[in-house]
């Protein structure tokens, strides 16, 4: 097998880029792999980063259009279009911020708070954006774990007093006052001026857009801006994760209760836990990443398919070398040997060389994504690695063994009359 391998090196060596060129489709095959899954592990590391900032002992009730009757009992392709429409023009106003007060005394419930959401124009001297506002309830600064780079948040009393007071995004503060201290400057939202009692710190580009986003108490957002007195979120917080789906089941029968609702499937809202959520992320992330990977293996048969073909190559120019060796007395075991191990040391150097170029992709990326403000974490999964270097040998062994087997079989009479 030294032997082998000594006579493989040497026929690598002796001809430099066709070598280069059979492991070229080897090389950004695993290249790929490498990147998706180093992608992949930032990107949850980031996404974890945002639910965190949520706060992992939270729950999310959020308003939904229920199906109705007709829509259920008919398959058409109008039936889903009729259904479709209203869900965009239907709006559901049973959601009060008294449901959130009575959720708050149910067992393993710390705190609540509700939203509302509109848009409007905010304008400071010449400087004018349109922007999404929430209005929020007070409780929310003791769940979101968020933080300001300035200022304060809003009180309970000026929750519920309806005080003109707002928080801005951080992007909002700079495109407002750009240097200038915008604490305690007036704004216009709308037709109302406001006071701007504090700045969020950075939240990242995958928070939806809330470094854009203004925030106002409740109370405010809906006697004084939209004129309603329903929500559309209520964000509970758990004393006991681990009890998190027990205490959502909980939520459920509650809402069912306040809002005379008998039968689940016309529930008027969702409550979707922390976990509930990670697993709909990992189950979107997980197909995504699983037709990156697959894109991916189709490059490394392709780079199969090429080693395959030039070792053929080979054989064919080396046949009267293999003659020569057979009737010198090498085994059919020493032929089939020498061309394997030729097969595996090319997609070996492939994978090695595919390894190098992922993480140096994946390296650019991250370079990329924190000059972009997003805290991505970069990292080389141990798996990715051994996929890599795995996939290399598998690939070697399978698509050079038939070019193995055709030199080893030859008959040394035969190759030594080959020109």
């Amino acid at each position: 097998m030294f032997n082998a391998y000594k006579q493989s090196i040497k026929a690598l060596t002796a001809n430099p880029v066709r070598t280069v060129l059979t492991t070229l489709g080897i090389v950004i095959g695993i290249a790929t792999v490498i990147l998706v899954l180093s992608a992949g592990a930032g990107f949850r590391s980031l996404v974890d980063q945002q639910l965190a900032a949520f706060g992992t002992d939270s729950l999310f009730i959020e308003t939904r259009v229920p199906p109705t009757t007709k829509s259920r009992a008919s398959g058409s392709a109008t039936a889903t279009a009729d259904f479709s429409r209203a869900t965009t023009t239907v709006q559901i106003t049973s959601f009060k911020a008294s449901d959130l007060d009575i959720i708050k005394k149910l067992n393993n419930v710390e705190g609540a708070y509700g939203l509302a959401t509109g848009q409007a124009v905010i304008s400071y001297r010449e400087n004018i954006k349109s922007i999404i506002y929430y209005g929020a309830g007070a409780e929310m600064f003791s769940i979101d774990k968020h933080t300001l780079k300035s200022g304060r948040f809003f009180t309970e009393a000026e929750d519920t007093g309806a005080a003109q007071v707002v928080l801005l995004g951080t992007n909002l503060a700079d495109d407002l006052f750009g240097q200038d201290d915008p604490l305690g400057k007036l704004v216009k939202v709308g037709n109302l001026n406001f006071q701007v009692i504090g700045v969020y710190n950075p939240q990242g580009a995958l928070s939806g857009g809330a470094d854009d986003m203004l925030y106002m108490p409740l109370d405010t957002a809906q006697k004084k801006m939209l004129g309603i007195n329903y929500i559309i979120v209520g964000v509970v917080q758990v004393k006991d994760v681990n009890s998190a789906e027990a205490t959502a089941e909980n939520i459920r029968q509650t809402m069912r209760d306040l809002h005379r609702i008998t039968d689940p499937e016309k529930d008027d809202f969702t409550v979707t836990t922390q976990a509930e959520a990670m697993d709909i992320f990992n189950a979107i992330f997980g197909g995504i990443t699983a037709l990156l990977i697959a894109v991916a293996a189709i490059s490394l048969v392709v780079g199969g398919v090429g080693i395959m073909n030039i070792m053929y190559v080979i054989v064919t120019e080396r046949t009267a070398e293999i003659g020569l060796k057979k009737a010198l007395g090498a085994k059919n075991s020493d032929i089939l040997n020498e061309f394997l191990v030729e097969s595996v040391l090319v997609t070996i150097l492939g994978g090695i060389l595919g390894i190098i170029l992922g993480a140096v992709l994946a390296w650019l990326l991250y370079v990329i994504a924190t000059a972009s403000g997003l805290e991505w974490v970069f990292s080389v999964p141990l798996y990715a690695i051994l996929i890599g270097v795995g996939v290399s040998a598998v690939i070697g062994i399978s698509f050079g063994v038939l070019p193995a087997r055709n030199a080893a079989k030859m008959d040394p009479i035969e190759a030594l009359r080959y020109e």
